[in-house]
């Protein structure tokens, strides 16, 4: 192998292992979404597990920016629960920040 051949190796491996943190963090974060959601709408123990893992694979099988935000709006909505998108937004972000120290600290 080149020098080259070797750093082209390195630079793949980043961006897998890059990719695979990522997906863990966002995954730890629609669990935590999921529970916090949960909690929300008076869910608790299994049943709130069992909604977390809902969201988890909302995500997995609609990746995009707004499938978790709008599926727990509509949830939420559902339920009763006087919620906005701005404060799941905010709630998304702060999930994130902590799912990120969570993961990273594994």
């Amino acid at each position: 192998m080149t020098t080259f051949d070797d750093r082209e190796k390195a630079f793949e491996n980043k961006f897998q292992h890059d990719q695979d943190l990522l997906f863990r963090i966002r995954a730890r974060r629609d669990k935590l979404a999921g529970l916090w959601a949960a909690d929300l709408q008076g869910l608790r123990g299994p049943e709130a597990e069992a909604y977390a893992r809902q969201i988890v694979d909302t995500d997995i099988a609609t990746p995009g920016p707004h499938d978790i935000r709008d599926r727990l709006l509509a949830d939420l909505r559902a339920k009763g629960v006087d919620v906005s998108e701005h404060r799941i937004e905010k709630e998304l972000s702060h999930l994130l920040d902590l799912a990120r120290q969570q993961v990273t600290a594994e």
